[in-house]
């Protein structure tokens, strides 16, 4: 996902506004006359006052305060905002249809490009990719500032896995961060009811019936008849009690041992 052109215009305007005031109060390039000037300069050009930016944040408070540029209220506003920035590598793991997944040391986001997709500028390499950037608040959503620098390193199936857990886990229980504004932070909601809730609590219902007069036979036949019953026990807790997470442990506890149950009755078959 990214911006809308003139989002991401209204963006860039704002942050460069933002750097061509702090090289004029910290003098990194002094023969840049204008803002247009600066605006001009390639980002490669720009990284000297982009980096003193975010070391130099009390600039952020001087230039909102002082407002140079006649900007609007809501634009002052969502400059004060980038105080909140992010700063440090990640990983991208996944290019999602929302946003980017970038995991961090603790945390994970959601960011959302500018121009381009993220992965449309970043050299074309197997995931996962560490880059280091700097993440901002910007209309609800994370974006970056600009510049993302990757870094050719590859990960084996260790790192891989590890990373596959954390987003894993973040996701399922609601932690992937998707706006740095607290009026506004919006993650994945657990837990949430899906749209047949009714008839799937019908389905598990039934099924957990037909599963209990299911009884005799072969042992093979009886070890599988006791898994299907435990599996049925816990996707009808599943539907009617999402939230049950002590019952849905003794549920997993009671799977595990019907289906040891069922590889003991099949090892002790013979052909």
């Amino acid at each position: 996902m990214i911006l809308s052109q003139k989002d991401a215009a209204h963006f860039f305007n704002l942050m460069w506004g933002l750097q061509y005031y702090v090289n004029q109060q910290l003098q990194l390039l002094p023969d840049v006359p204008s803002f247009q000037a600066f605006n001009n300069l390639s980002l490669e050009e720009k990284l000297p006052i982009r980096d003193a930016l975010w070391k130099n944040t009390h600039l952020i408070d001087a230039y909102t305060t002082q407002n140079p540029d006649g900007l609007s209220t809501d634009d002052l506003c969502i400059i004060r905002k980038w105080k909140t920035f992010i700063a440090g590598k990640f990983h991208i793991f996944r290019y999602l249809k929302d946003y980017t997944v970038f995991i961090g040391e603790s945390r994970i986001y959601g960011v959302v490009g500018l121009y381009e997709r993220i992965e449309d500028i970043l050299p074309p390499r197997p995931l996962p990719v560490l880059v280091e950037a700097v993440l901002l608040p910007y209309m609800g959503k994370i974006v970056y500032d600009g510049v993302i620098q990757s870094y050719n390193i590859h990960f084996g199936g260790g790192i891989h896995s590890d990373l596959k857990e954390q987003y894993a886990r973040d996701k399922q229980n609601g932690r992937i961060i998707t706006s740095l504004e607290p009026e506004t932070a919006v993650t994945q909601l657990p837990g949430i009811a899906g749209k047949f809730d009714k008839e799937n609590e019908a389905i598990a219902d039934e099924i957990m019936k037909a599963s209990e007069r299911m009884r005799g036979g072969s042992a093979i036949q009886n070890a599988a008849f006791g898994l299907l019953r435990a599996s049925a026990k816990a996707t009808q807790l599943t539907v009617h009690n999402p939230d049950d997470i002590e019952g849905l442990r003794h549920s997993r506890r009671q799977i595990l041992s019907a289906f040891n149950r069922l590889t003991k009755a099949m090892s002790r078959a013979e052909p």
